[in-house]
């Protein structure tokens, strides 16, 4: 299912936050969106989840404009996975697996039997059936996020938004996040998420997209594109881009440096 955003722009009184933003992500695309604190990727997302609407430009999804779609239409088109939170309500993990099929169930119907197993079915595929009855304050952030990544799967959406998912995990939980919606591309799904970490969008990435004053800087192949000169530009810092080899595969990483200290080595 494909995705066009096409020249959007959106405002806030004066402020211009998005100033034309183009951009095609296909299936099997797993897009990274980076770039610094304020830029507008949260903005970005919430245009194209259809929770702001007062842009110019058009958001299609499978050449429909969402602004002719309905809350419940755009839900089975594209699943919201937000930055892992404090639970208020105790919900179990199947409880919270359940409500992803809201646009689905209608109203005033509630879930039956086979609704529940399809959930456990998508608990069991991201590893975690085993927490199905556990409350969401009783498990582990990485093991939240997947339960919401669960809970976007019986949406059935083909395009997923995750707006940092791996904020606040552990170096672990972040990896094991990230790898699971990794192999969701891989399967066919659309995938746009935002990071802070260009790291992650070198490991499990195949296009990186960054954005700076309200337009899209370049979009590509992460290790052709996250060069040192863009990423000390973007983030206001020196750079430095190196390779290692891992299991006979090559992976870029990047680090700060500071910058007295380069200048004296």
């Amino acid at each position: 299912m494909a995705l066009e955003v096409k020249g959007v722009k959106l405002a806030y009184s004066t402020h211009e936050v998005l100033k034309g933003v183009n951009f095609v992500a296909n299936p099997g695309d797993f897009i990274a969106v980076i770039g610094p604190n304020g830029v507008g990727k949260s903005t970005l997302f919430k245009c194209i989840l259809g929770f702001l609407s007062h842009y110019t430009g058009e958001i299609l999804v499978d050449g429909t404009n969402i602004k002719t779609l309905s809350r419940s239409q755009i839900a089975r088109e594209i699943a919201y996975i937000p930055q892992s939170t404090q639970q208020v309500f105790d919900y179990t993990a199947l409880e919270l697996t359940l409500m992803g099929l809201a646009s689905r169930l209608g109203h005033f119907k509630n879930p039956s039997k086979a609704d529940e197993e399809e959930c456990l079915s998508a608990l069991a595929d991201l590893g975690i059936a085993h927490l199905a009855h556990r409350g969401c304050g009783e498990i582990s952030g990485g093991e939240y996020q997947l339960v919401m990544l669960a809970r976007a799967l019986v949406q059935q959406a083909k395009v997923l938004i995750m707006d940092e998912p791996t904020a606040n995990l552990d170096y672990g939980n972040q990896f094991k996040v990230m790898q699971r919606i990794e192999s969701l591309s891989k399967s066919g799904f659309t995938i746009l998420t935002s990071t802070h970490d260009p790291n992650q969008v070198f490991l499990h990435a195949n296009r990186a997209l960054v954005l700076k004053d309200g337009m899209v800087k370049v979009d590509g192949a992460p290790s052709s594109v996250l060069t040192e000169d863009i990423l000390s530009d973007l983030y206001s810092i020196d750079v430095k881009k190196c390779d290692v080899e891992v299991a006979n595969r090559k992976l870029n990483v990047c680090v700060p440096v500071d910058l007295e200290v380069s200048a004296n080595a």
